[in-house]
């Protein structure tokens, strides 16, 4: 299979298109003023050109964000990974609903051009099942999509969910839909997901472990960070700052990020861990950080986003205190309760920004 060819199944909302007429959409696209037209339109113009190499941005997981270059033929082969994986024949209908600046979109687009999909897209929001209320067999959302999306996902078949962590509330919410949804563990280095594993239809309270893709072979460093070695879309080992903990050969389960653990007193914490304890007690989107102190080092501390003020300080204190699931030294010194949080572009939480409101 080669990069450059068309799959003969492709369809672009409904419409078979030669590669002349998606330079041509290309064009209309590179000079609409919506800029998720524009990467769009950037995208197909970089994909056809006769440079073996596409541009891309990192998101940080390796390291600073920044740019690099990679082979289109390593985007193809991660295409049929998620194919074999998720099982994706060609006549997949699917929907694209995250900017196509960044590799989650990207890798949309090859599915649907190498793979044979009939692709639609929509401007990225909250609720992307909302715009044309029809059926689709895949799509891919950020967890924020998919907490606005749950009256409408009965109209996917399968989901993945990336960009960060489905907390437990979220998990609550998607155990009874009919669709399969799958977290994925991916980065722009390894051209999006390398492993994956389903969030729902499940009654245990443990989620399971992250499975590898094909041709993935995972280890830890002395950090216990993931080491990845995957050929078929990098040419380098990549090392990686997520703390994981290795059950087989070919699963994983991932702990934290080695540059968010806290000091606090000479006893290291991974703010995810304690996070994921207590999401059942707060329905809010919070966080676990650390701040400097003088005695500590660093002082724990939570976060919550509050916008109606309607939960006490207090009360919440207290909850903590009687967790059993939580050690002493796991409590949050301090509870800071902020009318709305920050955000990245892609809609997480900008811990820096949001912390500004407090410091």
């Amino acid at each position: 299979m080669n990069y450059k060819n068309i799959h003969p199944s492709f369809k672009w909302q409904g419409k078979k298109l030669t590669q002349k007429e998606i330079l041509q959409l290309a064009q209309e696209f590179s000079l609409a003023d919506e800029e998720y037209l524009q990467q769009i339109g950037a995208f197909f113009k970089a994909w056809f050109n006769e440079n073996p190499l596409i541009e891309v941005q990192t998101s940080g997981s390796t390291g600073k964000p920044k740019k690099m270059k990679v082979k289109k033929e390593y985007m193809l082969n991660s295409a049929l990974a998620t194919q074999d994986f998720f099982d994706l024949p060609e006549k997949t209908t699917a929907l694209l609903c995250l900017p196509a600046s960044y590799i989650a979109g990207k890798l949309m687009l090859v599915r649907a051009l190498c793979l044979g999909w009939e692709l639609d897209f929509v401007k990225p929001q909250a609720n992307p099942l909302a715009v044309f209320k029809k059926k689709y067999d895949f799509s891919a959302f950020t967890p924020y999509q998919l907490t606005h999306s749950l009256a409408d996902l009965p109209l996917l078949k399968k989901l993945m969910v990336g960009g960060g962590a489905v907390s437990n509330s979220l998990w609550s919410k998607i155990q009874n839909v009919s669709t399969e949804i799958y977290e994925t563990y991916a980065m722009t280095e390894t051209l999006t997901h390398i492993a994956a594993r389903k969030i729902n239809h499940n009654s245990n309270v443990k989620l399971p472990a992250f499975q590898l893709l094909k041709d993935v072979e995972i280890d830890v460093d002395d950090r216990s960070c993931l080491i990845i070695k995957a050929p078929k879309v990098s040419n380098e080992i990549i090392f990686t700052n997520d703390i994981v903990e290795i059950e087989t050969s070919t699963s994983f389960r991932l702990k934290g990020r080695f540059d968010n653990i806290i000091n606090s007193g000479g006893i290291k914490i991974i703010p995810e861990e304690i996070e994921n304890k207590i999401s059942k007690l707060i329905k809010n989107r919070f966080f676990i950080t650390g701040i400097p102190d003088d005695i500590l080092g660093e002082k724990l501390i939570l976060v919550i986003e509050n916008p109606d003020k309607n939960q006490q300080i207090n009360s919440i204190e207290k909850e903590l205190k009687n967790s059993a699931d939580l050690k002493k030294y796991e409590i949050p010194k301090e509870i800071y309760l902020l009318s709305n949080f920050e955000e990245t572009h892609t809609g997480k939480i900008n811990q820096p920004e949001t912390l500004k409101k407090i410091l």
